[in-house]
């Protein structure tokens, strides 16, 4: 799956936070992903890899 990121997407990913949220804010970009959880503000760090098979779509800027 290959697709683009800026810093500040949104991303819904398929599992949900254990906090509840599903909704993620892109905060670094490099062979690794860094998001913050939209929730409860948590940081993670993804490889690419494992981004591509948890991600389930790219927010619509206009669409939240």
């Amino acid at each position: 799956m290959a697709f683009e990121l800026k810093i500040g997407d949104i991303l819904r990913m398929k599992k949900p936070h254990p906090c509840g949220g599903s909704l993620w804010i892109v905060s670094r970009l490099g062979a690794d992903i860094g998001m913050n959880c939209q929730e409860c503000g948590r940081y993670v760090l993804l490889a690419r890899s494992q981004l591509a098979r948890r991600l389930k779509q790219v927010v619509p800027p206009d669409v939240q």
